[in-house]
């Protein structure tokens, strides 16, 4: 006889003692094991004693040994053995299409970005390179007056985007957008522009730890500085705020790079208290106008 709480302390010991990174949902080899074994068993996370401490069934035991084996030998992240993942407190089907969510903008979402916006002004959304519609689902749901549209360049993470919407039933207020960026969104404005883009520079995605491999290299690569897709949003935003509008971009270890090429961008960059880092704030007024696009940067600068 085993029980869950048994197979959980079992397969820790496993991952612990396995290469393994964990960077998608947990940090260490207990949560981890406990997001697999109860995530396999669809037992809630707070569950109590009486679901713990009940026999795993032979049937139960040998899938649940098959997703050990693929974690441990594939390096597959947990999220993508389940298809399921967590953000802002919401279940997502994930698969090898999009990016497991884990963004600190969760926990900005879960603020409806105050101090920045008055939420009540908010009736339009953007975001940008949605993957698997995370943030535009947990905003659908802080903002119940918003309309959100979410865009993709792939295709294939719009499918799983509305697999995502539909689940949480958005599926009048999340639009969902083929675009590189802004470029199907004509001359739209919005109240609030969010995005998670690519932006892992070209010698650290060589030295990614294995997990990273399953993901799309497209949603994570972002050339030399890593900042290839955070300025084109920079550049191209400002025609699409409202005059209230705020823009909201995860940079990952950017901040250093994006500080030094724009020193007089009124960047701001939020303490989170739950983690994560690399996050800015800036007000729509505050930005490039499209017009420098083909400036050099200093040139753009000067003109602020």
């Amino acid at each position: 006889m085993t029980t869950v709480r048994q197979l959980i302390d079992r397969i820790e010991q496993r991952l612990a003692a396995s290469d393994l990174f964990f960077g998608h949902g947990t940090d260490n080899a207990l949560d981890e094991a406990a997001y697999l074994v109860l995530g396999a068993l669809e037992i809630p996370f707070d569950a109590g004693p009486e679901q713990l401490d009940r026999e795993v069934t032979r049937s139960e035991h040998e899938s649940i040994k098959e997703l050990v084996n693929a974690r441990i030998n594939s390096k597959i992240p947990v999220a993508y053995l389940l298809n399921k993942s967590w953000f802002s407190g919401l279940e997502f089907y994930v698969d090898e299409r999009v990016l497991i969510p884990r963004s600190p903008i969760a926990e900005l979402v879960a603020e409806k970005f105050s101090p920045w916006i008055k939420p009540a002004e908010v009736k339009r959304i953007l975001d940008l390179g949605t993957g698997s519609g995370c943030i535009a689902v947990a905003c659908a749901e802080a903002f119940p007056d918003a309309a959100i549209d979410a865009t993709d360049i792939e295709a294939d993470a719009l499918e799983v985007a509305r697999i995502n919407r539909e689940k949480h039933g958005f599926s009048r207020r999340v639009n969902l957008v083929e675009s590189d960026l802004f470029s199907a969104l004509e001359d739209r404005k919005y109240d609030i522009i969010v995005s998670n883009p690519p932006y892992v520079p070209d010698e650290e995605m060589r030295v990614l730890p294995a997990e990273y491999r399953h993901e799309p290299p497209l949603a994570l690569e972002a050339g030399a500085a890593g900042l290839d897709v955070v300025e084109r949003i920079l550049l191209e935003a400002n025609r699409h705020m409202t005059p209230h509008g705020i823009l909201v971009v995860e940079t990952g270890n950017g901040r250093a790079a994006l500080d030094a090429k724009y020193p007089r961008m009124p960047f701001t960059w939020p303490d989170l208290e739950h983690g994560g880092e690399g996050v800015f704030v800036i007000p729509g007024t505050d930005l490039i106008p499209q017009q420098g696009i083909n400036m050099n940067v200093q040139d753009i600068q000067d003109k602020k």
